[in-house]
């Protein structure tokens, strides 16, 4: 049976655009401009210095740099050759990319010879033996690895420098490249996307040219188009970032205002002045672009939509807020994971607010869903907590290199265990409570800790919060609350508690409090809670003052 999807290619969606949207804006970054046709130029110039540079059909291409336009360029050169693309973190340091490399089996690694004060060179250099001279790497600890190629002005010993590898790619013939991006077979994979990494080592979750029929049904659904500009302040080596930003871009013909970092006060006056109308995120995003305009305000009129997840008990007063701040941009919430891709779920643009703040979402396009006990698997009802699994036609390829994991992540009828905790509610939608792990047991009572978190969210002098878990002999786990200050303010572990006596029940109440200056944070915007947890640990892992 023919399917009714046509196959595509992630390497022609730049060409398409060109011809559809031809020299209307794609791309803006700092005071770079480039049209559609500019966009597809880059690409191609790209392409052929990658074949020149050797990289061949099915090899591993890691990228290792922060947002800018060349960013783009490299990623769909690389799927534009048959190539698999490998983004990296760049919040990774020596240690975390030579596992990356290690264990997706990379050739060749793309990357910034400094950025900032940040010296990536210097970081391969600690992770790979480079040679002292030529660029050939023969390292017996990474068998497959063969090249860096770095973008900036110098040309560290061991590695090529992209800017002279454009002689070497005008040698190259559209003839070539076009022989080379026809033969890519969009059943084949095209990116190994990394995740975020919470807990230990990431694992690589591969997806193929499919994604594109994802990425099409949730821009129409959005009702994105060629009038629309997206502004990208997300990383692109994360999914949220790719997806939303350049792949939604390609598809709609939508500008693109990408930025290297967020930063609230420059995002809000990039909409000012681009008109931007699509701004995604999550709820730190939400909170430090609320701030930021209640502190001064602008002109947000062209603002028309973006999926902020919003379903969690501790972002619902966050999203609300937004909601007026940012006015007239209507939040849509969803889930979504690197191995399911975005949109699961998802909110439509005529929810009320109470859709659009307090749940995930109305199962999307081209997914089953269903939420079950994750001891018994049978189905919950509306209103029980279990897990969400889901089925279809986005989900990964499967985990590189890791059969038995991926394995484990399905049911035995083909069900994706996504490990986070919903509930359904009774019109059909979802809401997410959190991971599973997250959950805690306390004196055998189930504990959201994002209701906890939600409600110190409402306290003046609390700018963040994060609520684990801490093992307890009488009680099985006691709440920790972390807790971020908010600037200037003075607030003691005893308002914390004060603040909680009354409104929630007894055993939510967190049963110590920890000040932090800041959160360790995963590069999509999610605190760590695996870290919070083991600093818990290690603090209270003797006897020590119990507030209660």
């Amino acid at each position: 049976m023919r399917e009714w999807y046509p196959k595509r290619r992630f390497g022609d969606l730049a060409d398409e655009a060109a011809q559809r949207f031809g020299a209307a804006e794609a791309l803006v970054y700092d005071d770079q401009r480039f049209n559609f046709v500019e966009v597809a130029a880059g690409i191609d110039d790209a392409a052929k210095r990658l074949i020149a540079a050797g990289v061949g059909v099915g090899d591993h291409v890691a990228l290792w740099l922060n947002n800018q336009p060349e960013w783009i360029f490299i990623a769909f050169a690389v799927h534009k050759i048959g190539a698999v693309l490998v983004p990296v973190n760049t919040r990774f340091r020596d240690r975390d990319l030579a596992y990356v490399l290690r264990q997706s089996d990379s050739a060749v690694l793309i990357t910034h010879d400094v950025s900032g004060p940040i010296d990536y060179a210097g970081m391969v250099g600690q992770a790979v033996a480079l040679p002292a001279g030529g660029s050939r790497v023969e390292d017996e600890n990474f068998p497959t690895f063969r090249q860096v190629i770095v973008l900036g002005e110098a040309e560290p010993a061991g590695t090529v420098n992209w800017r002279n590898l454009a002689a070497l790619g005008a040698e190259i013939s559209d003839g070539a490249l076009n022989q080379r991006s026809a033969a890519v077979d969009p059943d084949a994979p095209v990116i190994i996307m990394y995740t975020s990494g919470t807990t230990g080592f990431p694992k690589g979750v591969v997806h193929s040219h499919k994604l594109i029929r994802n990425v099409e049904e949730r821009a129409w659904r959005m009702a994105i188009n060629r009038n629309d500009v997206i502004l990208n302040y997300l990383p692109l080596f994360h999914t949220f970032g790719y997806s939303e930003g350049a792949l939604v871009s390609l598809v709609s013909g939508a500008k693109q205002v990408l930025t290297r970092t967020f930063d609230p006060d420059e995002s809000l006056d990039l909409v000012a002045r681009e008109g931007v109308s699509i701004a995604h995120g999550f709820e730190a995003h939400m909170k430090g672009l609320a701030e930021a305009q209640e502190a001064r305000p602008r002109d947000l009129s062209s603002l028309r939509t973006g999926i902020f997840a919003a379903g969690m008990l501790s972002a619902t007063t966050v999203t609300r807020r937004g909601a007026k701040a940012l006015a007239p941009l209507r939040n849509l919430s969803g889930f979504g994971m690197t191995e399911t891709w975005i949109g699961v779920a998802l909110s439509a643009i005529d929810d009320d607010e109470t859709h659009r703040c307090e749940s995930s979402g109305f199962p999307a396009f081209g997914y089953e869903v269903r939420v079950v006990d994750p001891e018994t698997n049978a189905d919950q009802a509306v209103g029980v907590p279990g897990e969400l699994q889901v089925r279809g036609y986005s989900m990964m390829l499967g985990y590189y290199k890791k059969p038995v994991e991926t394995a484990d992540s399905y049911t035995t009828d083909g069900w994706f265990k996504t490990g986070d905790t919903v509930i359904w509610l009774a019109d059909g939608y979802i809401r997410l409570l959190g991971r599973h792990k997250d959950m805690l047991k306390v004196g055998g009572e189930n504990v959201d800790p994002m209701e906890t978190e939600g409600l110190l969210l409402e306290h003046p002098a609390v700018h963040q919060v994060a609520v684990v878990g801490l093992a307890d002999e009488q009680m099985s786990e006691v709440p920790v609350a972390f807790v971020e200050r908010a600037p200037g303010v003075r607030l003691e572990a005893e308002d914390v508690v004060n603040f909680c006596r009354g409104q929630v029940a007894s055993f939510k109440i967190p049963r110590h409090v920890i000040f932090v200056d800041g959160f360790p944070m995963t590069a999509s915007g999610k605190i760590r809670k695996a870290d919070l947890r083991e600093e818990a640990k290690q603090r209270f892992a003797t006897a020590q003052e119990n507030i209660s």
